[in-house]
């Protein structure tokens, strides 16, 4: 977890390899089993041409990412806010990169705003957005 934190600081990136069996686990957790995500036969005949992750299980990335840089205080009452731009397939390498673009204090609590994206092998963006995370304590 960060201790000092600053703008214009980059967070550590977090590289995942997104595979059909992780999608199937992931709608079995979510319950979503929408056939563009699991059942390919259905999802070859569609614009994609293929099966795709649920846009949420990118997220949940970025989430891995901002609770290995900011632990419990993410977890707690972290937020998201993201722009959808391209969509992951099976075989994709996804990175998730960040980086701390101000730091605030509201009511008393500091805040780091961090931008945020994640891009396939090709470089291309899948998810832009923004994350916040509060600062404990122990973190400036």
């Amino acid at each position: 977890m960060l201790t000092d934190i600053h703008e214009g600081m980059a967070l550590d990136p977090v590289v995942k390899h997104i595979t059909q069996d992780k999608i199937n686990l992931y709608a079995e957790a979510s319950g979503d089993f929408n056939p563009i995500h699991v059942d390919e036969s259905f999802a070859v005949k569609t614009p994609f041409g293929g099966t795709i992750a649920h846009g949420m299980l990118n997220l949940a990335y970025v989430s891995d990412m901002m609770a290995l840089s900011f632990g419990q205080d993410w977890l707690s009452c972290g937020k998201l806010r993201a722009k959808f731009k391209e969509v992951a397939r099976p075989g994709d390498t996804l990175t998730i990169s960040s980086i701390v673009n101000s730091l605030e204090v509201k009511d008393g609590v500091s805040y780091a705003n961090c931008g945020f994206e994640v891009r396939n092998q090709k470089d291309e963006v899948v998810v832009a957005g923004e994350a916040t995370a509060k600062l404990s304590r122990g973190q400036k």
